[in-house]
């Protein structure tokens, strides 16, 4: 009771689940192209269970946030395996749980991002009908694999900025319901839109990048990440628009 005459606690909940949200954007556009893959009684589904399952596993992260925390702790020291003695690199080569994990998502994402370019750049020549049908169950897997490591990120975060986990948790289930209600017009925008969709896989692309770097201590700001995708998206939005004009054009014409 006391949290709901706190205005602190307030103000967090609001911050915290701004931040969700934004930080929950990569999550929204990686479910989005994996269930736009399946037949479309399904791809509503797929949606609902991948962010259900971030939902699930962010609650379980913040339950077990002393473990957590130890995350942080050096873990392997690459520098020693190769007999690199430089005091930089023996610093920066310290993987800890959470530098392995981002990691291996990391690397999983890039790997996602160029299959899906190089699929549907195949599918553009060879035409959608010879698209290779995908499995439900093994499309889920992918998005909770996925969502472990957008998890982790968005738990720190929360973490940083909070004091209560009634707070934390009441901030991640207000963003998940959020992100549910834009999934399906976000994927439908994104996957009736090829060009949109290969900016969308550029997007993680750049992600894996991140990742990966972060995981050697080579933080690339999220600011200029998601500043440089805005920019390109407004680009985008432009020329759709620009595109829908001339359409309409040449349907003018033609009458």
């Amino acid at each position: 009771m006391e949290l709901l005459t706190n205005a602190e606690a307030w103000i967090s909940l609001a911050t915290l689940t701004l931040l969700e949200i934004v930080l929950g954007i990569d999550n929204i556009i990686f479910i989005s192209i994996q269930a736009g893959k399946l037949p479309v009684k399904q791809q509503g589904k797929a949606r609902k269970l991948g962010l259900a399952g971030a939902m699930i596993t962010r609650i379980l992260l913040l339950l077990s946030i002393s473990w957590v925390m130890k995350l942080t702790d050096p873990f392997i020291n690459l520098a020693h395996l190769v007999n690199i003695n430089n005091p930089e690199w023996v610093e920066r080569l310290a993987l800890s749980g959470r530098d392995i994990i981002l990691l291996v998502g990391g690397l999983f994402l890039i790997y996602k991002s160029s299959h899906e370019i190089h699929e549907n750049m195949d599918q553009d020549e060879e035409g959608e009908a010879n698209a290779k049908p995908h499995s439900f169950w093994g499309t889920i897997v992918q998005i909770m694999i996925l969502d472990i490591v957008f998890s982790l990120d968005s738990v720190i975060t929360a973490v940083g900025l909070a004091d209560h986990v009634e707070v934390m948790i009441g901030a991640v289930v207000i963003s998940v319901i959020i992100m549910m209600w834009a999934a399906t017009p976000i994927a439908n925008f994104v996957n009736n839109r090829p060009t949109v969709k290969m900016l969308a896989l550029s997007f993680l692309l750049l992600i894996g990048v991140s990742l990966l770097a972060e995981s050697f201590d080579q933080e690339i700001p999220k600011g200029y990440i998601y500043f440089s995708m805005a920019f390109a998206i407004l680009v985008e939005l432009l020329n759709l628009k620009m595109r829908s004009k001339k359409e309409k054009k040449k349907v003018e014409i033609k009458k």
